[in-house]
This record gives C-alpha cells, structure tokens and sequence, in this order.
C-alpha cells in the first residue's frame, strides 16, 4: 500500500502545463481589489511577493469573460460562462481561444441551492460524459476556507483566510492557497478565479 501512495504523490497532476508543476507544495497569495473592475485588480503572488499571475477582464464582451495572464502577461486561459444552463456553468480555454476544441475543463455547481456552503464539480474536456466529476471544490466561500479533491478523494489544494491591517484599510480581500506537490498550481488559481466569479454572480 506504501508503495501505491508513493505513487500517487509523484504523479504529475497537469491540466495547463508541466511548468506549473512543482515538486514541492506551493503557496500562493491571492489579492483581490474589492471595489473596482480595472485590469489586475486580482492578483496572485508567491511567498516573494512577485506577481505570477493576474486577470485581465473583458468586461464589454457579450459573454462575461476573463483571461488568466503569468507574470509576464502571456494569457495562459480564456475563461467564459455558459449561458442559458440551469447549473451556473463556466468554460476554461487554453490561451485567448473560446473555440470548443481548446476546452480545458467546465466547472458547474453540484446543486442549485447553495447559500452557505460552496459545492462545485469539475470536469477536464477528455470527460465528455460527466457522470463523475474530476474535481470537486468544498467549503466555505465567505470564509475563504475551501478545498480543492481529486476524484480520488485526494486533497490537491487549501484556500485559507488572510487578514491583514492593509487588507482592511485598502479594500482588498486578501486569502492564500497552498497547492500540494506535483500539482498544477495554474489550474488551481483558474478553479479560484472560477469560484471567486460565481460567487460574485450571487
């Protein structure tokens, strides 16, 4: 059995791309301007402080949608919501594409009515039947205290709440995140982005 987690823990995790796969665990620090719409006002930076990603929107599109750029601005996923579905469904694309084969994974909920708790389903493009999700994410939204899980039942990433004195003062809404070994820390951010959108929608 030692063996087989063992196993499990080197296995590579890779949605976006391997350069976003660490053999450690990653912390991430998520900064969200509160009270504005202009680009970068949501940002993620490492345990340096550096920006790795951001979020540019397109707010005047007919489709909501975001772009998730790296550091140096290189747009790495389109994300867009699917209208008229009954589950609040969102689309992930690599790169600026919207187009279906692009499709990197959709994220919806696991239920209409979701007040306190945030109960979510992810399914990468290769399931095509969804019957069982890839990815669930659980928690608490309000609280920033969610948990990305494999299908396997694996932890794969922790948000947490930070409050700092800046963060009450300058209206941003400060969390962190610490992505697990081998895991696609890119992805992560684009669930939280994701996660973030579809609770401002409510």
């Amino acid at each position: 059995m030692a063996g087989t987690s063992e196993a499990m823990a080197t296995e590579r995790l890779e949605v976006i791309g391997p350069q976003f796969c660490a053999p450690y665990a990653v912390d991430l620090s998520i900064v969200k301007q509160v009270m504005t719409l202009k680009d970068g006002s949501f940002q993620v930076l490492d345990v340096n402080e550096n920006v790795v990603f951001s979020i540019k929107g397109k707010v005047f599109s007919l489709r909501e949608r975001r772009v998730l750029v790296d550091g140096a601005g290189n747009p790495l996923v389109t994300f867009q919501q699917k209208l008229l579905t009954a589950h609040n469904r969102w689309q992930a694309f690599r790169g600026e594409s919207t187009d279906p084969k692009q499709l990197l994974f959709s994220v919806k909920k696991s239920g209409l009515l979701q007040f306190l708790k945030t109960k979510l389903d992810v399914f990468l493009a290769t399931n095509t039947k969804e019957e069982v999700s890839d990815f669930k994410i659980e928690g608490s939204w309000m609280e920033k205290s969610c948990v990305i899980y494999a299908s396997n039942s694996t932890e794969v990433a922790k948000m947490h709440k930070k409050r700092t004195a800046e963060s009450l003062l300058l209206g941003k809404d400060n969390f962190g995140v610490t992505v697990s070994a081998n895991v696609d820390f890119a992805f992560i951010v684009a669930l939280i982005v994701i996660l973030d959108e579809i609770n401002e929608d409510e």
